[in-house]
């Protein structure tokens, strides 16, 4: 199934007298870039969210914050007096060193880092089956996301493919009037050129010419491309890195048509080609 790489989903759960927040955000990356943002107290569940997030994801550039607050009932936490009276110590001490005298009121002592404490014990179990049970959640929700864009950018590129084709069948439908008209085009200029012309000769070079200008190769490969793009995208597996290999090989074969070209209609059909490449390009780089 084609998914998004860009998905936002945000949850929250309770446990104990905390209420903790999960939010997951990815934008497109190259591979699976995980970033996990975490509370020093919840830092012993970092791997087991990374692994789970591995498991399910497998491309994109993902960041997954965890975050809490404590209840109204905040028992657990108190005010480190010792950490107080070191800050309030060294502050006297700057202050004699400085023109004027510091001006911070309590709470600016409360927001220093160390004086406010929380209980050192905690049900780590319990947190870890509650911090999961969140993630998982989340996580679901936010697969959810990136499957909805992933079948928007789904349909965008198969509009593309089918485009891609009617362009392909009416150059090969021209073909065969261009290469007429280059023998024709031809046989007039060497005409004038030359009194009595070689023939022979004459066939010869225009064979090789037509070898040169013949673009049956590059329209098959053409066809043969999109196809196999029709056919990833119906595939149930994470297809962005093979797509992205299918657009540069199509536009591989849309700059030799174009170079090839000998005949406006086949250079507008060129033009049209690449255009219809790149905005294929530009949704696949966030295909998963």
């Amino acid at each position: 199934m084609i998914k998004s790489m860009t998905a936002y989903a945000n949850n929250e759960i309770e446990s104990g007298a905390m209420t903790i927040n999960c939010e997951l955000r990815s934008v497109n990356h190259r591979y699976c870039d995980i970033t996990v943002k975490l509370p020093e107290r919840l830092r012993f569940i970092e791997a087991p969210i990374r692994a789970l997030l591995t498991e399910k994801i497998s491309r994109g550039k993902i960041e997954c914050n965890l975050s809490y607050k404590l209840g109204k009932d905040r028992s657990g936490l108190f005010i480190n007096f010792e950490a107080v009276n070191n800050l309030l110590a060294a502050s006297q001490q700057i202050e004699q060193l400085m023109a004027k005298p510091l001006a911070f009121s309590a709470l600016d002592v409360l927001a220093f880092p160390g004086v406010q404490q929380e209980e050192a014990t905690i049900n780590k179990d319990e947190l870890h089956t509650a911090i999961m049970q969140l993630l998982e959640q989340t996580l679901a929700e936010f697969i959810v996301v990136r499957e909805r864009e992933g079948a928007q950018l789904k349909l965008l590129v198969e509009d593309r493919c089918v485009k891609m084709q009617n362009f392909t069948l009416a150059a090969a439908k021209r073909l065969p009037q261009v290469l007429v008209l280059i023998r024709s085009r031809l046989k007039d200029k060497i005409t004038e050129l030359v009194a009595q012309p070689d023939f022979d000769r004459l066939e010869q070079e225009l064979v090789m010419l037509t070898q040169k200008l013949d673009i049956a190769e590059e329209l098959d490969r053409l066809q043969t491309h999109i196809a196999e793009v029709q056919r990833v995208l119906a595939q149930p597996e994470p297809a962005g890195r093979r797509l992205d290999f299918l657009m540069q090989e199509l536009n591989r074969e849309a700059n030799t048509l174009g170079s090839k070209s000998a005949d406006k209609e086949m250079t507008q059909i060129a033009i049209e080609l690449k255009v219809l490449i790149e905005q294929m390009r530009e949704q696949i780089q966030n295909i998963e």
